[in-house]
């Protein structure tokens, strides 16, 4: 029985894609580990949304060969796919696939090696052990954003049809996740058999209406996704309280000269429409800094904007040039030291702006997801609304959702205390 090995960098798109596999080598018999040493095939689906990630990936690479060099070391995915060359070159890697071949992963390697046992695997196995489970509706961007690399990396929009996405929400109830999360390059553009119309919320309708699903997440969305058609699905309290909202940047010209397809004001009442309709929402968002031409100026009102939307959550990036990519070309070419200074003020902010929505919620109880145990006693889970929430108990919480009365802050997120009957 051969042991497997799967790792994913960057986005939730890749950590679904990285389940998927797991669950195909499964049921060829393999037995999935996380332990590199002990692996026979390493699989890493790589990222290359910035220079860090491609980075990443090399160092990663490295260290599994170091670690173990007789593994079969594979990179699948959007650096694989940008740069296959040049991952072939370092030596380190014995198969590339991109995002085009990477769907026949397993295929591949079980016509060129013998993968595993008659006997399926571990259903459970455990780094796979999970109560979330992400689920792949929809890849490909036909958008073009001055920045992104990911058009020419994950090809044009198309979706997975919807019996196949009902389907695949009701074998993972089955095998017991109590969530949901769906994910896409561009969720937002689902098409319904291949209409546009109604896409994303007919999805979601039906998956409420025919499934049993008792969370259902959404990972991603653009402010022009969020039609009243969409928003009055929140009604369903099993539609999780947590919208992902890309801002990149709170400064119009910046937001032009990036191509994002909306304005700061659309982006605002995008916003404010959503808070109105759904209680406790938690609203996470992406920013750039240093974006080729962003003065001083421009930065004070991205940070002024980011300052006053309540953010629960920033993810900060400095902008790394993509060869390919219209902004990589672009003049006024923002010097590194002025990108990480202006990184620091704005993830100051974004630490500020996370404990203040937390602070909202101190007192309050809520269904608490229990994910994992960190230590002897120490469990960690989400809220609907994705506050972290720890507390201690010697029971086994593992895929527990029980009601928790929330009463300090902890360094990671919130300390919870189990109510009475969860």
């Amino acid at each position: 029985m051969n042991k497997v090995a799967l790792e994913s960098l960057g986005c939730k798109l890749n950590q679904a894609e990285t389940e998927s596999f797991a669950r195909q080598f499964l049921n060829r018999g393999c037995q999935l580990t996380e332990s590199v040493k002990e692996a026979d095939i390493y699989v890493l689906n790589t990222c290359t949304v910035t220079h860090v990630a491609d980075r990443k990936t090399r160092q990663s690479l490295r260290s599994v060969r170091r670690t173990n060099p007789g593994a079969l070391i594979v990179a699948v995915g959007c650096y694989a796919q940008r740069a296959p060359e040049q991952l072939s070159r370092l030596g380190i890697v014995d198969l590339v696939l991109g995002n085009q071949e990477k769907d026949r992963l397993v295929e591949l390697l079980e016509a060129n090696r013998n993968l595993g046992s008659k006997e399926a695997g571990n259903p459970r196995p455990g780094f796979h052990r999970r109560t979330r489970s992400l689920l792949k509706i929809q890849d490909g961007c036909n958008s073009f954003c001055s920045f992104c690399i990911v058009p020419y990396t994950r090809g044009r929009e198309h979706s997975v049809p919807p019996e196949e996405v009902l389907q695949e929400v009701k074998e993972r109830v089955a095998a017991g996740y109590k969530e949901v999360v769906l994910t896409g390059t561009k969720i937002g553009a689902y098409r319904w058999n291949g209409e546009s119309h109604g896409g994303l919320p007919r999805l979601i309708e039906h998956i409420l209406d025919r499934t049993g699903v008792e969370r259902l997440r959404l990972s991603s969305l653009q402010p022009q996704d969020l039609t009243p058609e969409l928003v009055r699905l929140w009604a369903d309290d099993r539609l999780c309280p947590h919208l992902h909202l890309p801002l990149q940047s709170g400064c119009q010209a910046v937001l032009d000269r990036m191509n994002r397809g909306y304005s700061v004001a659309d982006y605002e009442t995008a916003v404010s429409l959503v808070r109105h309709a759904i209680p406790d929402l938690a609203i996470t968002t992406d920013v750039l800094v240093g974006f080729p031409g962003e003065d001083e100026r421009e930065f004070e009102e991205s940070y002024r904007f980011c300052e006053g939307m309540g953010y629960a959550k920033i993810h900060v990036f400095p902008y790394s040039p993509r060869l390919g990519t219209a902004a990589a070309t672009m003049s006024d070419q923002v010097e590194e030291r002025v990108k990480k200074d202006r990184s620091q003020q704005m993830l100051a902010l974004a630490r500020q702006s996370a404990q203040r929505f937390r602070e909202q919620f101190f007192g309050r109880t809520m269904p608490v997801l229990w994910e994992s145990k960190l230590d002897r006693a120490t469990w960690s889970g989400l809220t609907a609304n994705y506050l972290r929430v720890f507390t201690e108990s010697e029971q086994d919480l593992t895929n527990r959702l029980l009601k928790v009365r929330l009463v300090g802050d902890h360094t990671q997120g919130l300390l919870g205390e189990i109510a009475d009957g969860g």
